[in-house]
């Protein structure tokens, strides 16, 4: 049996677990720290793109950076080395992720759809919380489809593979590429089907499509070929949930609209707004007027344009494994126009289905055609138009960098982003360094404005696993545990923390816990009065027993503790006080008053002759 693939010297692949159209996923081991991981590794044929692994490489920093309960974790990132046809060495970067249990979305959906209502929204609630962090940190996800979100055994949401497709997305990759479709074309925002610039509301409207999936069981749009549902996206309005599936309330109805709308400056602008909206719908409370707009003007809307599902037999545009959730064929869910020439008593509509197949087929073909020339132009070797090359100015203060892009005729653009470098750092930039660019050519640059910050909550009392519950919902995470002693508080209970709590932290801060060893010091209470003793013994989680002596010391003093002090004893333990008492007061015995006795005087004896009596 031949050893397990290392990656990095610590990371043994295992079995493959999913596959997709740039990179697949294997269940991994990490043999340092002897845990699950999962390894995703992109490609060789992308890999072989200079330009493309820098960015990747610096989509992996960023999205390493994420620390979000609701974010599969990426714990490390790194490169190994593919051999090719003919010996070459390919580099192929990967990243290792945190290795969730459950299932994804997209295997829900599979198993079950449509999703109870109540249900479906929160879930997309979860996807929100994620993407109300992300973007706070300056990451779009730019690929949020069911196969992206992970549910927990316990039901927590976590949504993954951050940074990848935003370092494809850099790479200039547009729907109108040939080989790969960029993003699941299910879930496409406007902007990104017509090869427009994206940004944070691309994946607010992506996570409309998601919502919308999960109440009806199918997207919003559907149709035989990557590009007619990316036609969809740019020019059809989508249909009210609630037409698809009966349980669907018009509050909800409206937040879907308002999420799907084409025009990004009519959706939602942010993640935490949605979410706002999705909340109060599921809780029967009134949405915002902008959502009940929007489903109004939805409701009432003319589309200009719409595409026949199935009106070509052939797929004009057909991506090599571009999308890892492939189109539903034309039948159980998916609508179809009538057959051309199907109704010979209705020759207008035949007229206007021949126009409109004829007109479908005329943007579909300009589409292919944009992307050939496209392709083509990318492929050309390169003119005399003058090239410069982006300097590096990762990690220079703003001024710095915009001076260092001015003196080689670029102009600078800078961004301020949730860092936790120093504050007017700059912390990346795009296009990066040593990319060859037109003179005058724009280069972004996002400067740190700091970290986001947080007040900590006070955790006395509660046991580190409660206390490492709340941190992490707050994006904080547990640093160093030490034992303390004289807490007064059951052992494992949470005493103190550093910094303390109320202060403001830094997202993503490490908090020291001092945790209660349930060991008390016994302090020396002798000399104190009975209850300062009590007082200071009961603040210590110590109990107390007393019995009284007689003592000339001050009344209700201790006199002697029972544990000396200085001891180490276990928190409840009983300490007996001596306390003093005053004695009862000495009985003198009472002697009665002395009487002087006077003995009397015997008179002086007289002679007394006493008569005879002669009868």
């Amino acid at each position: 049996m031949s050893a397990p693939r290392l990656l990095g010297g610590r990371y043994e692949v295992g079995e493959l677990l999913g596959r997709g159209g740039m990179a697949e996923v294997h269940l991994g081991h990490d043999t340092r720290l002897s845990r699950p991981v999962a390894i995703k590794m992109l490609r060789s044929d992308l890999a072989r793109d200079t330009q493309f692994l820098n960015r990747f490489r610096r989509e992996a920093q960023s999205a390493a950076g994420l620390n979000h309960a609701s974010i599969v974790a990426v714990y490390d990132s790194g490169e190994d080395h593919a051999i090719e046809t003919g010996g070459a060495s390919v580099p192929v970067p990967y990243i290792v992720m945190e290795f969730v249990e459950g299932r994804t979305l997209r295997e829900l959906l599979n198993a079950s759809s449509p999703l109870d209502p109540a249900e479906a929204a929160r879930i997309t609630e979860g996807v929100l919380d994620a993407l109300a962090y992300s973007h706070r940190m300056g990451i779009v996800h730019r690929d949020i489809k069911p196969a992206n979100v992970m549910i927990g055994p316990q039901g927590q949401i976590k949504v993954m593979d951050f940074g990848i497709a935003r370092a494809v997305a850099d790479a200039n990759a547009t729907m109108t590429q040939t080989q790969a479709v960029i993003g699941t074309a299910q879930y496409l925002s406007p902007e990104q089907a017509q090869g427009h610039h994206v940004d944070a509301r691309s994946d607010l409207y992506s996570t409309g499509c998601l919502l919308f999936e999960l109440l009806t069981g199918r997207p919003p749009f559907q149709a035989d070929s990557p590009v007619a549902i990316a036609y969809q996206h740019v020019g059809q309005p989508p249909p009210r949930p609630s037409t698809l599936n009966p349980a669907v309330d018009p509050a909800l109805d409206a937040v879907v609209l308002h999420s799907l709308a084409k025009d990004r400056e009519a959706r939602y602008q942010d993640a935490t707004a949605f979410r706002a909206d999705l909340q109060a719908a599921r809780l029967g409370r009134p949405i915002s007027d902008a959502a009940r707009g929007t489903a109004g003007s939805a409701a009432d809307a003319t589309v200009a344009i719409a595409t026949p599902v199935g009106a070509a037999a052939t797929t004009v545009f057909a991506p090599t494994g571009g999308y890892d959730d492939p189109p539903e064929p034309v039948g159980s869910n998916t609508a179809s126009l009538p057959a051309i020439g199907h109704d010979p008593d209705d020759e207008p509509r035949k007229r206007r289905g021949l126009a409109y197949f004829l007109l479908v087929l005329a943007v579909l073909g300009a589409l292919v055609l944009l992307g050939v020339a496209g392709k083509a132009l990318l492929d050309r070797p390169p003119t005399d138009a003058p090239k410069v090359a982006v300097p590096a100015v990762i990690d220079l203060p703003q001024a710095a960098a915009e001076a260092k892009i001015r003196a080689v005729g670029l102009v600078p653009e800078a961004t301020q982003v949730a860092s936790s470098k120093d504050i007017g750092v700059v912390v990346d930039q795009n296009p990066g360094a040593d990319e060859m660019v037109a003179d005058g050519s724009k280069v972004g640059i996002s400067v740190s404005a700091g970290p986001d910050t947080v007040e900590l909550p006070d955790l006395k009392g509660f046991t580190q696993d409660e206390a490492t519950a709340r941190l992490a919902a707050l994006d904080l995470k547990v640093g160093a545990v030490k034992q303390v002693d004289d807490t007064g508080l059951d052992k494992g209970k949470v005493f103190t923390t550093s910094p303390a709590a109320g202060e403001e932290v830094p997202v993503g801060s490490a908090i020291n816990l001092n945790v209660s060893s349930g060991k008390v010091t016994v302090p020396d209470v002798v000399g104190k009065t009975r209850n300062e003793a009590a007082d200071i013994l009961g603040e210590l989680g110590l109990s107390v027993k007393t019995t009284y002596v007689d003592s000339t010391e001050a009344e209700n003093s201790v006199l002697k503790q029972s544990i000396k002090a200085k001891t180490k004893v276990e928190d409840g333990s009983t300490i007996t006080l001596t306390i003093a008492q005053p004695p009862p007061p000495v009985q003198t015995p009472t002697t009665p008053p002395t009487t002087a006795t006077t003995e009397p005087t015997t008179p002086p004896t007289t002679s007394t002759t006493v008569p005879t009596i002669t009868p």
